[in-house]
């Protein structure tokens, strides 16, 4: 079920891309639910999302903690 959860993730965060402070609300949310490797997953994935959408740069610091 843990992967579901992080697919679940995924999936929201790119909905949400269009609007960076709704992106880094659930970047919060996701960090605060999701387990330490599920956590590195996200990591890699909103990274290669932020290449592709520069704007959602400033929700990296989030993932620094």
């Amino acid at each position: 079920m843990a992967r579901a959860m992080l697919e679940y993730t995924k999936t929201v965060l790119n909905k949400v891309s269009f609007d960076t402070s709704l992106f880094c609300k659930e970047v919060q949310k996701a960090i605060s639910r999701l387990l330490p490797y599920e956590i590195e997953e996200l990591k890699i994935f909103i990274l290669t999302l932020v290449q592709q959408k520069p704007e959602l740069n400033q929700c990296l610091i989030y993932l620094k903690e």
